[in-house]
């Protein structure tokens, strides 16, 4: 158990830029902008930033990675929503080795954390694979509230490890899915999404996407999969939801790409007006379309800045944080003075997405947490309420693979923090 583990609810650890000393308010943003090659103007909500810590863990062994959070509406305090954040624990020494998950709470929107406690239905478990007694893990999960069925649905994937503790290559993955019952304070034991049948989807899996509910119910969820002799393709899936079994139901139309990389990965999706975006990760560059029905979507185009150069991510994942008002995207990328991160990987930014033409707005650009030394590129979205988007994320202390580990003094100040950064609109976000 992690040593801060030592009482039921605690004060948050307020941090700055710097050694965590006090909370960063940031001033509210632009109003309005032009794009760089076109004098019409793309309104803006304004919106001022802080950042909490509510937890931090790194031991020289284990840090805490994939914190992303949901909430269960009216469930806290003064009919406040409870926000209940899930997170992987990282074994540093190993790559992509998550042995257990673990939740925390707050009744009073971040005043106030429960500590971080493992989650027995979120659990590891052995299963026989190929003759094989192997570990088993659900990770890289995200919870979101389910209106329909008034459920808290977390959804990942599985990773499955030889039994000295390495990713399987090739390897089975399915898409893992549990509830939580904010009665009882416990997540239901996590199941598996059941797909065709097939080798098509033997490998895939909806791990770190970002998910997007129709108001009959119906789940658009993303996926990434890799069938037999092929890089790994992204598609969205239509899911149903009863409160307790995810269905699936068909999927849309395939992206891919025609390079030498290890094709697409981690999409994540959101509506803004009548259409749906989609943005996917690549080795060598983000990706963007976009869909009138939200399973079937125009051809993939390279993220851009709105002069037209590259945004420079490349092999990590993309968010959206939407208001209704205005779009935008959470990323990280290169030419931030920060070739010492593993990939690119930090700081982490936020930019308005102008959404005719599929450009991140330069003059948008903040940051939303700062570089530290340590990868922050596994993050979440939340939206908490009409006022409030929160994202979050944790320091991923590890760097150049595992035979270099940041150590706690490193001359960048990270330290294992998991960040909440919160956007504070100006004006009321009508996606609630």
């Amino acid at each position: 158990m992690p040593a801060q583990q030592t009482s039921t609810r605690r004060t948050f650890l307020q941090t700055s830029l710097v050694h965590s000393v006090s909370t960063v308010a940031l001033p509210a943003v632009f109003s309005r902008f032009a794009a760089a090659d076109d004098p019409k103007t793309v309104a803006t909500p304004e919106y001022r930033l802080s950042r909490d810590v509510p937890t931090r863990m790194y031991d020289g062994q284990r840090c805490w990675c994939h914190p992303r959070a949901g909430i269960v509406p009216a469930a806290g305090d003064a009919g406040a929503p409870r926000v209940v954040m899930t997170m992987n624990t990282l074994d540093v020494s190993g790559s992509d080795v998550f042995k257990s998950m673990y939740d925390l709470h707050t009744n009073d929107l971040g005043q106030t954390w429960t500590e971080p406690r493992e989650a027995p239905g979120l659990a590891l478990r052995y299963e026989t694979i190929d003759d094989e007694r192997r570990p088993v893990a659900a990770s890289d999960f995200w919870p979101g509230w389910h209106q329909q069925s008034k459920t808290l649905l977390g959804i990942g994937h599985t990773v499955v490890y030889t039994p000295d503790w390495r990713v399987a290559h090739p390897r089975p993955r399915h898409t893992a899915y549990a509830t939580y019952d904010a009665g009882e304070d416990r997540w239901s034991t996590w199941r598996k999404l059941e797909m065709p049948a097939g080798e098509k989807f033997h490998n895939s899996g909806a791990g770190c996407v970002q998910r997007y509910d129709l108001q009959d119910g119906t789940i658009l969820l993303p996926l990434y999969f890799k069938p037999p002799d092929s890089s790994s393709r992204v598609t969205v899936a239509r899911c149903t939801f009863d409160g307790e079994t995810l269905h699936f139901e068909e999927q849309g139309n395939e992206h891919a790409v025609d390079d030498e990389t290890r094709g697409l990965h981690e999409p994540s999706l959101t509506r803004f007006g009548d259409q749906f975006f989609l943005t996917i990760r690549n080795d060598e560059q983000g990706y963007v379309t976009r869909s009138k029905d939200g399973l079937n979507y125009e051809p993939i185009q390279p993220w851009r800045f709105d002069d037209g150069k590259e945004l420079g991510n490349y092999n990590t994942q993309q968010h959206w944080v939407t208001h209704s008002d205005g779009l935008f995207l959470v990323y990280t990328r290169r030419g931030a003075d920060n070739d010492h991160v593993f990939r690119h990987r930090a700081p982490l930014f936020m930019a308005q997405v102008d959404p005719d033409k599929l450009r991140v707005i330069r003059q948008t650009e903040q940051i939303l947490v700062p570089e530290r030394g340590a990868r922050l590129g596994n993050f979440g979205v939340t939206q908490v309420n009409e006022n409030e988007t929160w994202v979050t994320v944790a320091e991923w202390m590890q760097t150049w693979g595992p035979n270099y580990i940041l150590p706690v003094d490193n001359e960048y100040g990270s330290d294992g923090s998991v960040y909440v950064a919160r956007i504070h609109w100006s004006r009321p976000n009508r996606n609630m």
